[in-house]
Order: structure tokens, then C-alpha cells, then sequence
């Protein structure tokens, strides 16, 4: 069984999110400038791995709305992204953003589901 292991929250005024989220639920934010992302940290990550240290919680980020996320994106865990875009489009879904690296940390992409929801894949490196 694969995993929810991120969430993206698409922003028209990204700062603008940045500074509702930070100061209604205390989340913490990191730029991310070469990316135009924004790292989201809503529970304590392990320093080594970045990953959270507490069982079941998830962090996220925050970037600008496009055309292709406008709308919240959960990211699954999945060990191939290419194979899972393969079964994603066997089984009805359409690929939206292919295979992207993050060097140094894994690789994502975009795709819909057969109800036209826009969902992400992670594939650790």
C-alpha cells in the first residue's frame, strides 16, 4: 500500500499564503528560490533525512497556481514514477507533468485521475 508522504497548496500571492499559514496554524516556511517553491513544515522532520519524525505526519509546500495544479495536490510514495505514470495511464488517468529529479533527493510528477482530480508522485532517489 502506497503512502500520502506530501501536500502542495497552489497560491496566487504565494507570500501572501506564506504568512496565513505561518501565522494561523505556526507552520514553518523555507523559500526554496531556485525551485520558486516553498517548503512547508507543519511537524519536526529528522535533521539527516528531512523526513518527519512523528508516524503518519506529512509536510508540504506551497508554489504558484497553474493551469495544471490549481487546486491542493496530494503527493503519493511509489517506487517508479515512470512505471506508476505507465499504470496510471493504463488504468485511464492522464499524465500532466512527466518525470522531473530534484537532484540529490528523488524524483515527482503530476498526473489525473480518472475523475480529473490532479495528484503527485514521489520516487525517493
Amino acid at each position: 500500500m502506497r503512502k500520502v508522504v506530501h501536500f502542495e497548496i497552489p497560491a496566487d500571492d504565494v507570500p501572501r499564503a506564506k504568512e496565513f499559514y505561518r501565522s494561523i496554524f505556526g507552520w514553518q516556511v523555507q523559500d526554496m528560490p531556485e525551485m520558486d517553491y516553498t517548503i512547508v513544515r507543519t511537524t519536526e522532520v529528522d535533521e539527516q533525512t528531512q523526513m518527519p519524525t512523528e508516524p503518519g505526519a506529512i509536510n508540504g509546500g506551497l508554489m504558484r497556481r497553474t493551469g495544471e495544479t490549481p487546486a491542493p495536490v496530494l503527493t503519493i510514495d511509489v517506487e517508479s514514477v515512470d512505471k506508476a505514470l505507465e499504470q496510471v495511464q493504463g488504468a485511464g488517468g492522464r499524465v500532466v507533468q512527466s518525470r522531473t529529479e530534484i537532484p540529490g533527493m528523488g524524483a515527482f510528477a503530476y498526473f489525473t485521475d480518472t475523475e480529473g482530480n490532479t495528484l503527485g508522485l514521489w520516487e525517493n532517489a
